[in-house]
């Protein structure tokens, strides 16, 4: 269970956090990823990189952003290759060039500003990126021949892909996270075209600056934790294997987010479920993200649906059995083969209209009875038999049906309190489970229904009585 943090300032903040989420989500469809993502990296002071064609709110996102931080200005910019220094850092002071100083007015540019938005961020000419990269990084501005340091709290930078020119990686690297933002699916496309006007929900106060510095202290007091220590050990593994390249700081500013998220969310250390952050941030491109999320779900959610094979087998043999056992003719000689005459003549019966339809009917029930008369009948010893091993099967299939539960159950209470992470990935873990669980339903009343089938068999306690052999299946 994880441990909890007692930090009042965080205690009261949190609730907050959650208002100011739904609030950035207002009206946006699918995006709860990207809102989380933007406002958890904005508490941990690293910026954010917004990848998907035109149309898919990523302005918007950055706007109703500053509004959560407290004295937060905002700055936005569309870039393209003819932007000039200027736009972004303001204008040369012409007060300093007489004075033979090159200074620039920065107030109301980017070097005073809070939260930005930087679209199509990869077109700047190198002049501009040049100077961005020790701003994203350092947080600090060169304006003349001194360095000040500036409020920003996150950039948040947007482009239609990642870059392919090797000269931008450097500037690509600064964006922590890399957030890929699609077009609204076609489950979404309906609700996107009846969107209406509701007023969003009220917005809770914006997060202060004595706030942020309360989350980064409660973040550095986080555990790493030997849960989460090996997982990373192995994500670090899998990344290799799938040949992508993270630098040294970026593994320790991936660890710095996860605690940060851990510390807002009351907890006092890292366990493995911390890494769904990981793919946001150790995949340089979008094709290696699904893999990287993946293998997060797979190896370390473990919440996958299991195929149940083994009792798929099983059932589809105990129903070949029982189909052949039902369709044995009586032996020759029995009791039951003397009455082959009658059910001719019953059938024959049956088949013509009578008037009312009340003899008709008698005729089909006499004619269901004979044919029950004139099944195969088995000793008590074979039905034992076939009975006890369908329900050495459904004991088993009762026992994983119990064990998915409580890993159901397990993995639920673990998410309940998880402020971070997006809903719709927490019910594709849960919903990995519950899938499991009704692959199991299925297969467990057709078990049922063919224990019915092996118990309705005629019995004649005179037949021999050794027991069948055993339904061949594969339990492996």
């Amino acid at each position: 269970m994880d441990r909890e943090t007692n930090d009042p300032t965080l205690h009261i903040l949190r609730p907050r956090l959650n208002a100011h989420l739904q609030v950035l989500e207002h009206g946006l469809l699918e995006r709860d990823t990207a809102v989380r993502l933007l406002l958890l990296a904005a508490l941990a002071g690293e910026h954010v990189l917004l990848i998907g064609p035109p149309g898919t709110a990523k302005s918007e996102l950055a706007r109703r952003l500053h509004r959560a931080f407290d004295g937060a200005r905002y700055f936005e910019r569309l870039l393209t290759r003819f932007s000039t220094p200027e736009e972004l850092f303001g204008p040369l002071s012409l007060k300093a060039l007489e004075d033979d100083r090159y200074e620039r007015l920065i107030d109301g540019y980017l070097p005073t500003a809070g939260i930005a938005f930087l679209d199509e961020v990869f077109k700047a000419n190198s002049a501009i990126l040049n100077a961005l990269l020790t701003l994203l990084n350092e947080r600090e501005f060169d304006n003349g021949a001194g360095r000040l340091a500036t409020p920003l709290v996150s950039v948040i930078g947007a482009s239609n892909e990642p870059p392919a020119d090797e000269s931008l990686q450097a500037f690509h690297d600064r964006f922590l996270l890399r957030v890929p933002v699609a077009p609204v699916g076609d489950a979404a496309f309906a609700a996107l075209l009846q969107l209406d006007d509701r007023p969003a929900p009220q917005r809770p106060a914006p997060i202060t600056t004595a706030e942020r510095e309360a989350v980064r202290a409660a973040s550095a007091r986080v555990q790493l934790g030997d849960e989460a220590l090996a997982a990373l050990t192995a994500l670090r593994a899998e990344v290799a294997r799938l040949g992508l390249t993270v630098s040294d700081r970026r593994w320790r500013q991936l660890v710095a987010l996860m605690r940060c998220a851990a510390a807002t969310e009351g907890r006092a250390a890292l366990d493995a479920l911390d890494l769904w952050l990981a793919p946001y941030v150790v995949c340089a491109d979008l094709e290696a993200l699904p893999q990287v999320a993946g293998w997060v779900t797979e190896q370390l959610a473990q919440a996958v649906p299991q195929p149940l094979t083994w009792l798929d087998h099983a059932v589809t043999a105990f129903e070949k059995q029982l189909d052949i056992e039902q369709r044995l003719p009586a032996e020759e000689g029995s009791p039951a083969d003397h009455d082959a005459g009658k059910l001719s003549l019953a059938r024959n019966l049956g088949g013509a209209p009578a008037e009312g339809g009340s003899d008709n009917g008698m005729l089909r029930f006499v004619a269901s009875t004979l044919e029950a008369q004139q099944r195969r009948h088995f000793s008590p010893v074979h039905v034992a038999a076939r009975l006890a091993q369908v329900e050495a099967v459904a004991r088993r299939a009762e026992a994983a049906r119990a064990e998915v539960a409580a890993a159901h159950d397990a993995l639920a209470g673990r998410l309940a309190q998880r402020l971070w992470l997006p809903p719709t990935l927490a019910d594709a873990w849960l919903g990995a489970h519950r899938q499991t669980l009704d692959t199991l339903a299925q297969l467990q009343a057709r078990l049922a229904a063919t224990h019915a089938g092996f118990a309705a068999h005629p019995i004649d306690p005179q037949l021999p009585a050794p027991a069948p052999a055993p339904v061949v299946m594969d339990l492996a």
